[in-house]
């Protein structure tokens, strides 16, 4: 009885241990916020995505060359469909930000927390524990009042339900693959290696990032340009290194040790370090909407860490 619990405690040690480095993730993701906004002023989305990814591959590169025995056929499909679910989930974000508002997209993306542990229980027959579920629908009710803003929730609500156009439908989209694609990291970076699963997610976004930047400059949806400044060098190193290359590393090595819902939680921590960084580095105000959006997120988190540490003894 004593080697069994020590055994569930060491378990949950690790996936506490996870879930600080995916913490750590979700940081840099919230850092990236005023950095990307401010790029975007010298270069066209798609090409931003493609070129960070091609730099952080370049970083990776000499990373690789021991590595050649991971790369077998299996590993390289599971990899690229990896990729190709990451890279709808910034296509589809994107297009959507083109005829819906900010606010409208960050609550629709952020819907993905609660897709998570559906996908999960269909893909990967593991239903979400009581504390997950617990943890779900405060971090969704918390990104409901983050993403109302000053407003009040209700008529945030109405006109969500009764407007919603093109944009929302993409972006829900995205919310959709980015769950399929926290699900799918799930099962594949159990049974693949870490540097080809690493490798496909990046070079994948690369080269699709680079195709969809020729097709929207193509179909008109947006011109392809760039202007090198200081700033864009900054921002697309920046990117590439933390916002790209650490963080999916992160996530494709200690992902697998957190269940997928619990992850989306953490993830959900995303919009809170964006409006602190957005508030000190460009004067945005957080309103009290904000504060209990935030808040509740928060607890979401504690509570199914809570739940976990009671049912295994903790």
């Amino acid at each position: 009885m004593a080697l069994m619990k020590n055994k569930l405690l060491q378990i949950s040690n690790k996936r506490f241990s996870g879930e600080m480095f995916l913490i750590i993730a979700t940081i840099i993701w919230g850092g990236t916020f005023v950095i990307i906004k401010e790029s975007l002023h010298d270069i066209s989305t798609m090409l931003f995505i493609a070129l960070r990814f091609i730099i952080a591959l370049l970083i990776l590169f000499p990373f690789l060359l021991n590595k050649k025995k991971q790369f077998h056929k299996k590993a390289i499909i599971g990899g690229f469909l990896l990729g190709l679910l990451f890279f709808i989930g910034f296509a589809t974000q994107t297009i959507g930000l083109k005829f819906t508002t900010a606010t409208k997209s960050a609550f629709i993306t952020g819907s993905s927390v609660i897709i998570v542990p559906i996908l999960q229980t269909l893909m990967e027959r593991k239903p979400p524990t009581k504390g997950a579920v617990i943890g779900t629908v405060l971090v969704f009710t918390g990104i409901l009042f983050l993403s109302s803003g000053g407003n009040s929730i209700f008529s945030f609500i109405s006109d969500l339900g009764g407007n919603f156009n093109i944009g929302d439908f993409f972006t829900l989209l995205c919310a959709v693959f980015f769950a399929a694609y926290v699900v799918y990291l799930d099962l594949v970076s159990t049974k693949f290696g870490f540097w080809v699963t690493l490798t496909m997610q990046m070079l994948t976004t690369a080269v699709l990032g680079l195709l969809a930047a020729i097709l929207f400059d193509f179909t008109s949806i947006e011109a392809l340009h760039i202007e090198i400044t200081d700033y864009l060098i900054f921002g697309l190193i920046y990117t590439a290194l933390f916002a790209t290359l650490i963080t999916t590393a992160i996530l494709t090595k200690f992902q697998k040790i957190v269940t997928p819902t619990k992850a989306a939680i953490v993830y959900s921590l995303e919009p809170i370090f964006a409006s602190v960084l957005a508030f000190f580095l460009l004067n945005e105000k957080i309103t009290n909407f904000g504060f209990v959006g935030a808040v509740l997120i928060i607890s979401g988190l504690f509570a199914s860490e809570l739940y976990e540490a009671v049912t295994n003894g903790r």
